[in-house]
Order: C-alpha cells, then sequence, then structure tokens
C-alpha cells in the first residue's frame, strides 16, 4: 500500500500565496498537469529552472507529444511557464513564473463552456514549431547570437522573456511570405549582430523582419570595396594646355590629346 511521507525530505515547496492564485486560473487538464510536471522537476530538486524537452515531459505525464508541445506553448504565451532559451542538449530551460500578476488571461478550455462576450476579439494565432524544424532552429540561433549582445550591452533584460514559437513565426514569413534566402537570412543574422550601430537596435526576430531589406542593401554595400569617383575632363582643358604648348614653342604634332 503506497504510504508517501514528507518526513524523508521527499517533498515540493510551493508557496500558499502562488497555490491561491493557481487555483483561479483556467486551465485545462494537460497545462495543469504540465504545471505540477514543472514544479516538481524544478522546485522538487530546489531549483527554479531547469532543461526539460517536450519529450521527456510527456512521458512525466503521459500524453502525447504534439497536445504537450500545443499546451506548454499555451502556458509560455500566458507567461505562467518562462522559457528562457535552449540548454545544453538544446532542449527548453523552463521555469515557473512567480508574479502572478503578469500570468496572461485564461485560454478557452473545450472543458469549460465560456459566455461570449458583446465583443469578442479574434485571438492571434502562433503557429506551434517542433524543436527540430528550420524555423525553430533559426529561432534559437538568432536568440542566442541577441543574448550574447544583450549581456555585453547590459540590456540582457529586454530580451529574457523572448517567445521562441514567436521568433519561429517571424522566420517563417520571412522566408514564406518575404521570399527571403535562408542563407541570405543566416548572414544578415551574423551581421547585425557584429555591426557596431545595428547589433543593439535589433534584438528581436520581429525587428530583423521589419528592417531586413534596410540590414542586407547596407551589409553589401560593407561588403563591395568603395570606388572612387572620376571626375570627367573638361574638353576646353585640353585646348587650354595646346595653345600654351605653342606658345612655349613646342611642336604642335608632339602634343598629346590622349587623357
Amino acid at each position: 500500500m503506497a504510504n508517501p511521507q514528507i518526513d524523508n525530505g521527499n517533498f515540493t515547496r510551493i508557496a500558499n500565496e502562488i497555490l491561491e492564485h493557481v487555483m483561479k486560473l483556467n486551465l485545462n487538464g494537460t497545462q495543469f498537469r504540465l504545471l505540477l510536471a514543472i514544479w516538481r522537476f524544478t522546485y522538487g530538486f530546489k531549483r527554479t529552472k531547469h532543461e526539460l524537452s517536450v519529450r521527456y515531459l510527456a512521458n512525466a505525464i503521459s500524453a502525447g507529444r504534439n497536445q504537450v508541445d500545443r499546451e506548454l506553448s499555451s502556458l509560455i504565451e500566458r507567461m505562467i511557464i518562462v522559457s528562457y532559451g535552449n540548454g545544453a542538449r538544446g532542449s527548453r530551460i523552463l521555469g515557473f513564473n512567480k508574479n502572478w500578476e503578469e500570468w496572461g488571461l485564461p485560454a478557452p478550455s473545450p472543458s469549460l463552456p465560456q459566455k461570449p462576450a458583446k465583443k469578442p476579439r479574434k485571438a492571434k494565432v502562433v503557429k506551434n514549431y517542433p524543436e527540430d524544424s528550420t524555423y525553430y532552429k533559426m529561432a534559437v540561433y538568432f536568440h542566442d547570437k541577441v543574448t550574447a549582445v544583450a549581456k555585453d550591452a547590459g540590456v540582457e533584460h529586454l530580451i529574457k522573456k523572448a517567445n521562441l514559437q514567436k521568433y519561429a513565426d517571424e522566420f517563417r514569413k520571412l522566408i514564406e511570405l518575404d521570399g527571403v534566402d535562408k542563407h541570405l537570412a543566416k548572414d544578415v543574422m551574423d551581421w547585425v549582430t557584429q555591426d557596431p550601430f545595428w547589433r543593439t537596435n535589433i534584438l528581436s526576430a520581429a525587428k530583423l523582419r521589419q528592417k531586413f531589406g534596410e540590414l542586407a542593401i547596407k551589409m553589401q554595400a560593407q561588403k563591395q570595396p568603395k570606388q572612387q569617383k572620376r571626375i570627367p575632363q573638361d574638353p576646353r582643358d585640353k585646348e587650354i594646355a595646346f595653345q600654351r604648348w605653342i606658345q612655349a614653342g613646342g611642336d604642335p604634332n608632339e602634343f598629346n590629346w590622349s587623357d
């Protein structure tokens, strides 16, 4: 018969204030189980964040990977869970956001009917991108670069809560809608995070896409050597030089008319 006790030191400490506010959240079953799992593998080990893959969480709560990926993205979007980028194994580093005042509004739940509002607003749909997808990898690559820039400049707080799913969606739009070549996108990412001016002005995927055309032009201009403009010569200058040549006793046939 199962008889767990806290006397042996195996327990997870959660502040009552957190529990009281989580009680009021409109979470579906999968979201609530994910919240418990993240508490278990962070606070349960006396740490505030930890690298947790979708596969690991899916096994922990006995759910499908797509289902876990979708509901985890919702928790991150609502800022209940914070993603701190990718860890050494390539999975997201996750932690619980204790500041309940930052939590977003409840998402619609299939198990709880919602009272329709008078003027419903159409929710912005953000695609879910698997961690091994091209756009998600581009998001991680750029996020790592701007994170290094932000740390260097002392503005790390500006990208602390960056949403890699939104980054990935911006890169999808850049490639599929704007028609930008992936290799050019990488070149601009590398250049913009090294340029003395732009490196601290482009700290998000949305800003990169917004300014991409201007950035690509400036990058190409820097790579091309500057050619000195040649000032066209006034033909009257040669005529004046010829008259001076003759006045000085020079042979007209020996005068050099070439430039």
